[in-house]
């Protein structure tokens, strides 16, 4: 024992003091804990066909969802105590009765903080894709700030149409470019093809193509873009889903990760081998690249490929190299993915918005109980999260997105 002691108090000395107990620590209101061995053993373990994942979320025994939903900062692991703050809110700022217009491309337009975002295209309850490409839309965070302790502020908020011209063919990702917005495009039927799309964030809201072909052949339906922090480049991934949703034809490549220099105008392939790429981030640092294959819904709901994040190493070249596999999630797929300036990995996934520590363990869930396609850091502590037709506000979170400066 008087050894022990010895070690604690050297320990102590050199500044590996022992964390306090989670049970212990100070948990926001709106937090509560997830015990993880309660849920390890199950009195009666569901089949594929009862429970996978793909639709409503698990409810654990002891749980209700309203209880689930009371308190939606669920805390996994104590790390995640430092990401969520002693006070972060969650508000629901707006809802339609079906239209999904709460789905992607959720960019933060810092000099008038807004954030723009999309609606979902191919969604029958859109009525998008072949005869009407999706639209875009944008808040204003001051008028979110305003009701931000409020945790039902539908109606309080302005939920604006962008009429942009010429028309973006169903956008679907989107990231900041030189103070303007870049989309990705999933292309609208044979002839309007997919591609890169910069739009002027104030009016008139003018469009211009970036990219549209590789060396003349059609990419299949573009799905997320990113830029790196430290080469520039851009980084998008091309899937198969407007296929998958009757508005693009056959695919004529295969699904990839491309690399675009737009200073000198080279497209080229930086990763394959995935059924659907769908998400893509940078750490920080631009060390790590994150991919999201949501294979798992390709031709309708295939269990066993992926719904998983992939993450690689970047070289000082910018190509990739040693992809692992970083999580695979427990509810549906993980689509939209960011990180923060610690190194810490955000997706959104089928009950909200899941967050992994660098090395892959999930520390937590900021949970919606639906998907949430995407979200994104959106300055001081703030994350705004698409929840398809809810729309949801989060504020007071200890955690900063990383940013490129350069892109604001």
């Amino acid at each position: 024992m008087a050894y022990l002691c010895y070690v604690a108090s050297t320990l102590a000395l050199w500044g590996f003091a022992a964390a306090a107990p989670l049970q212990s620590r100070a948990i926001p209101s709106l937090a509560q804990v997830i015990d993880l061995k309660s849920l390890n053993m199950l009195p009666s373990v569901p089949t594929a066909e009862e429970y996978n994942a793909s639709s409503a979320p698990w409810v654990p025994a002891n749980f209700t969802s309203a209880g689930l939903l009371e308190k939606p900062f669920h805390v996994y692991d104590d790390e995640f105590l430092t990401i969520l703050g002693t006070n972060p809110t969650f508000t629901i700022l707006a809802q339609t009765p079906k239209d999904p217009i709460f789905h992607e491309a959720v960019v933060w337009y810092k000099a008038k903080d807004e954030v723009f975002f999309v609606q979902n295209a191919g969604n029958p309850d859109a009525g998008t894709g072949l005869n009407k490409s999706a639209a875009v839309y944008k808040v204003s965070l001051k008028e979110a700030d305003a009701v931000k302790d409020t945790r039902n502020a539908v109606g309080e908020v302005t939920v604006t149409q962008v009429v942009h011209a010429p028309e973006i063919p169903n956008p679907n990702g989107a990231t900041q470019y030189k103070s303007q917005i870049l989309f990705a495009a999933e292309g609208q039927g044979p002839n309007i093809a997919p591609g890169l799309f910069v739009m002027n964030p104030v009016e008139p809201y003018n469009v211009t193509v970036l990219l549209n072909n590789l060396f003349g052949r059609q990419f299949n339906s573009l799905n997320d873009v990113t830029i790196h922090p430290k080469n520039l480049d851009i980084y998008f991934t091309d899937p198969t889903y407007g296929e998958s949703n009757n508005f693009r034809p056959a695919p004529g490549l295969i699904n990839q990760v491309y690399r675009f220099n737009d200073r000198t105008g080279l497209v080229s392939v930086a990763a394959d081998g995935f059924v659907m790429p769908n998400g893509i981030a940078f750490s920080a640092d631009g060390k790590y690249a994150y991919v999201t294959d949501t294979g798992i819904w390709r031709h309708g709901l295939e269990l066993s490929n992926p719904s998983s994040i992939y993450r690689f190493d970047v070289k000082p070249d910018g190509t990739f190299e040693n992809r692992k596999t970083f999580a695979f999630v427990d509810t549906n797929i993980p689509d939209g993915v960011h990180t923060d300036s610690k190194g810490n990995v955000y997706a959104g996934v089928g009950d909200g918005v899941h967050v992994w520590n660098p090395s892959g363990k999930l520390l937590g869930k900021i949970y919606t109980g639906r998907t949430a396609a995407n979200f994104q850091f959106v300055g001081g502590g703030r994350m705004v999260i698409c929840g398809e037709t809810q729309l949801y506000y989060v504020t007071g979170l200890a955690a900063q997105g990383a940013l490129v400066e350069s892109q604001l």
